[in-house]
């Protein structure tokens, strides 16, 4: 059995424990969940998505191998210990191919999925839920299933194949979108128990063949929509009232608990008790790089107060030029006058900005805010003003009042609530340390 089963077996026993997915490729953000998980001493999933690494690169530019070796290389830099480091594959599907014929973007998806396990990556998400450009809108259950079950037998073949264990799957036919919704002005409808419980059934029904019988037992969870989404300026707070029966459902079947995607910027609060309603398995994404946009323009207000304008970075003009020289991860996403777009640009929960962060300009911007705020410290004053959490821990000697320490010790307070959420389940407003303690230094 592997640790993410043990995890959900012991969840399903009652315990309150879970499991938070790390959705990410952001270097600091990646080192900030490695201190993390040491800290709160759990288990450290991190999953790449669909469209951000796949067989041609993705956005990142990296194939999954090539996004093992990278996670691994960072887990060396900070001795994370290997055995504790699990990597999944987030909507593995037809998702990036969606816009051409069904067969095209399936036979894409199969190389996917191969690609995905040859590489190692243990948890796999099966997301056939989106409709190709010959398929019916919205795809039936059956189609959706019957395709998870195409990919869930090449994976098993792949795993076995290249000497590996055997992956542990996710299904669902309610998927969020990727990075949350575009307005959440039309409500949010839960999932109900009724259509939970024919998901299931046809998904059971798909993976029926003796072949498939022991992928089936190693599904531990299906995606459901428990009532949690973002847009671009506004979030949908978990409602345990309204998922109660969607929560009830579940502890009637054997074995899985629910996926919960979309969770970013829920409250702690709000994460524990998804965590206990057995929506056990909490994906996070832009909220995590949204933290380390925070925390970059605030060291870039810092360097503006230390440092003459002509030695300044100017990250934030840069990084905002360099959207506009290249609007395609933005353009379809975002509405309104200048004003609002540049605003959105910036500021939005969606965090369009992540895509940019690799650009060569803005990979050099950065560069040069962390060499000036390295060798001009930032003062208590200014981080008091622009990062006052991190000046507490500066101010008690906890934190070095460094550049790249600044930003994971942001992005870990925030990956630190599902951390938190995950491990005991026990909610205390008054602990603004990361887990038992605050981050030491590194």
């Amino acid at each position: 059995m592997s640790a993410v089963q043990s995890l959900i077996a012991a969840h399903r026993q009652g315990q309150p424990v879970g499991l938070y997915s790390v959705c990410c490729s952001n270097e600091q953000v990646l080192l900030a969940a490695m201190q993390v998980a040491r800290d709160c001493d759990t288990v450290l999933l991190i999953e790449a998505t669909s469209n951000q690494v796949d067989q041609f690169g993705g956005y990142t530019g990296m194939t999954p191998p090539q996004y093992r070796d990278y996670v691994l290389q960072l887990a060396r830099s900070q001795d994370f210990p290997a055995e504790r480091l699990i990597l999944g594959g987030d909507h593995l599907g037809p998702n990036a191919w969606q816009k051409g014929l069904a067969e095209a973007a399936m036979a894409n998806a199969r190389t996917l999925i191969e690609a995905y396990v040859a590489a190692g990556f243990h948890k796999i998400h099966l997301d056939c839920s989106m409709s190709c450009a010959d398929d019916p809108s919205p795809l039936p259950d059956a189609t959706v299933a019957a395709r998870s079950a195409e990919l869930a037998r090449i994976a098993e073949r792949t795993a076995a194949e290249h000497g590996l264990p055997p992956p542990v799957y996710v299904i669902g036919t309610e998927v969020p979108v990727p990075g949350g919704e575009a307005s959440l002005e039309g409500g949010l409808a839960v999932t109900t128990p009724a259509a939970a419980a024919t998901t299931l059934a046809i998904h059971r029904e798909a993976f029926s063949a003796p072949d498939l019988l022991p992928a089936w037992e190693r599904v531990i969870a299906m995606v459901v929509q428990p009532g949690v989404d973002f847009d671009h300026s506004s979030v949908h707070r978990y409602d345990p009232v309204a998922a109660q029966a969607l929560s009830a459902f579940v502890g009637t079947q054997p074995r899985i608990v629910f996926e919960a995607h979309s969770t970013d910027y829920q409250t702690e609060a709000g994460l524990h008790a998804l965590v206990r309603d057995h929506f056990a398995i909490l994906k996070v994404g832009p909220a995590a790089t949204y933290a380390f946009r925070e925390a970059v323009f605030a060291l870039a207000m810092i360097e503006r107060e230390l440092l003459p304008a002509a030695d300044c970075s100017q990250l934030i003009e840069v990084l905002d030029r360099c959207m506009l020289d290249k609007p395609a991860s933005w353009r379809g996403y975002y509405q309104g006058d200048a004003h609002e777009l540049r605003l959105l640009r910036a500021y939005s929960l969606s965090d369009r900005s992540r895509y940019y962060w690799g650009e060569p300009p803005v990979q050099a911007a950065l560069a040069t805010l962390v060499d000036n705020l390295t060798r001009h410290a930032p003062p208590l004053i200014l981080l008091s003003q622009f990062l006052p959490e991190q000046r507490k821990a500066v101010e008690t000697g906890a934190l070095r009042a460094e550049p790249l320490a600044l930003i994971q010790h942001k992005v870990g307070l925030r990956l630190a609530e599902y951390a938190r959420a995950c491990a005991r389940n026990v909610f205390d407003p008054n602990n603004e340390a990361f887990c038992a303690t605050e981050l030491s230094e590194r």
